[in-house]
């Protein structure tokens, strides 16, 4: 079935609309490692943390408004395939409830004030904030996420920023910490993400979208995982700063992870294994970045 026409006329968006667009839940997610980030910076600077609240309201701040505006820009330019998806087909810009010049403006507006915000804690922390937008935007959804498989793990670089947002809104010069979360989260998403197009396989067919599990198979794209899961343990690890409760934890979780993966080759249930592995993932995130802002308070 063809997309219909895009309504531009009499838009009838509400707050609920725009919160949609904004993708609440991703930016709410992104919050809890840019937290991390600026949490730990603290620490490895000897700051104290009541010595930096209006910056961290800065930060946080600074950071929400970027990644809504890049979902908003997201919304923008894939409003004509999120007609296609059964899982996008009711977003306001698929509908017309909002019209394609309100979310553009609203995406651009709200990235600037964000990009403001950390400008306002460090120039570094705002170059890095519109790093990660200028990927999501232009590179992953604009480009890649339209030709190409590898669309998921180049798009993952916007996605392993925060941390080093929250880092760099108190030091500039980014220590080693800073770089092994960035490379936690750039390995966490590839594994997260593809689960979540072997979920959702035949809606990415339908819109045309070249993800992995539709150009390459299961068979590919479980394997793909497993190297992504694999690599992440060693680099979890790699934290041993933070002390024994932590390195038993990431140890525990990551081999875990590691198992669920692997398991993945002799599934008889492939839909059932790829909500497992979404699920899994979201929860070691969780788990793994409060962890570390506990295990260092």
């Amino acid at each position: 079935m063809e997309p219909g026409p895009l309504s531009e006329a009499n838009p009838t968006g509400t707050w609920k609309d725009f919160l949609t667009i904004a993708k609440l839940g991703i930016v709410m997610s992104n919050l809890i490692t840019t937290f991390a980030g600026f949490f730990l910076a603290l620490k490895y600077n000897s700051y104290l943390f009541t010595d930096n609240i209006l910056t961290l309201v800065l930060c946080i701040l600074g950071a929400a408004l970027v990644i809504a505006g890049g979902c908003c820009l997201n919304n923008y330019i894939d409003r004509d395939i999120d007609q296609l998806m059964e899982r996008t087909i009711e977003r306001p810009t698929a509908t017309g409830r909002i019209s394609a010049s309100q979310v553009l403006w609203v995406g651009i507006i709200l990235s600037a004030l964000g990009t403001v915000m950390l400008a306002m804690t460090t120039p570094t922390a705002a170059v890095i904030g519109l790093i990660g937008l200028f990927v999501y935007v232009f590179v992953y959804t604009l480009w890649l996420k339209r030709t190409h498989s590898i669309n998921t793990v180049v798009g993952g670089i916007s996605g392993a920023v925060p941390p080093l947002i929250g880092w760099a809104a108190v030091d500039a010069n980014l220590h080693w910490v800073a770089w092994i979360l960035f490379l936690i989260m750039f390995l966490w998403q590839p594994p997260h993400f593809l689960a979540l197009a072997m979920k959702r396989c035949e809606d990415y067919r339908k819109a045309g979208i070249p993800m992995l599990p539709v150009v390459s198979g299961f068979g590919i794209t479980k394997r793909q995982m497993i190297w992504y899961v694999a690599a992440l343990l060693p680099v979890s690890l790699y934290l041993f700063d933070f002390g024994m409760l932590y390195l038993i934890l990431a140890a525990v979780l990551g081999t875990g992870w590691l198992i669920l993966a692997l398991s993945g080759l002799k599934t008889k249930d492939d839909m059932k294994w790829a909500r497992m592995m979404f699920v899994y993932s979201l929860n070691y995130m969780t788990i793994m970045f409060v962890a570390m802002i506990l295990v260092n308070i």
